[in-house]
């Protein structure tokens, strides 16, 4: 089994989380339309099930992409987690009322994205080293 740094580790259960989360937040949006069509939620219900779809086929993708060491997966994880924050602010701001804990949210974002730099950092290290290690003399 290949041994990754924790900051990577860490970051590769987070994107495995947050994809089956909203696994579950498109599976209810479509298991309880009646419900939430009745109690005319704010959100509109195609919104919750194609953002939950959207989130959850890319949080699979960048899993599979960290789990096997792709390069592209570097430069996937910035652009998912940037993402993923705006598309929950706007979400936030657009259709919860009321808008609860906001200094808590921010501060687990702040904290997410400083993983994800770390994260990075090592996932870059790793590659460099893999390549130098495997580069052949003349």
């Amino acid at each position: 089994m290949m041994k990754r740094a924790v900051p990577v580790t860490l970051t590769l259960w987070l994107v495995l989380t947050l994809a089956i989360w909203n696994a579950v937040q498109a599976w209810t949006s479509i298991s309880w339309r009646e419900v939430l069509l009745e109690y005319a939620v704010r959100q509109p219900l195609l919104v919750g099930i194609f953002a939950g779809g959207f989130w959850f086929i890319t949080g699979l993708v960048l899993a599979w992409g960290i789990w096997r060491d792709k390069a592209w997966s570097t430069k996937l994880l910035p652009v998912a987690a940037a993402g993923y924050i705006f598309w929950y602010w706007i979400e936030r701001l657009l259709w919860q009322n009321p808008r609860p804990n906001a200094p808590f949210v921010v501060v687990i974002h702040i904290a997410s994205a400083i993983l994800i730099y770390y994260s990075l950092k090592s996932m870059s290290r790793e590659a460099y080293e893999r390549n130098t290690e495997n580069q052949e003399t003349e």
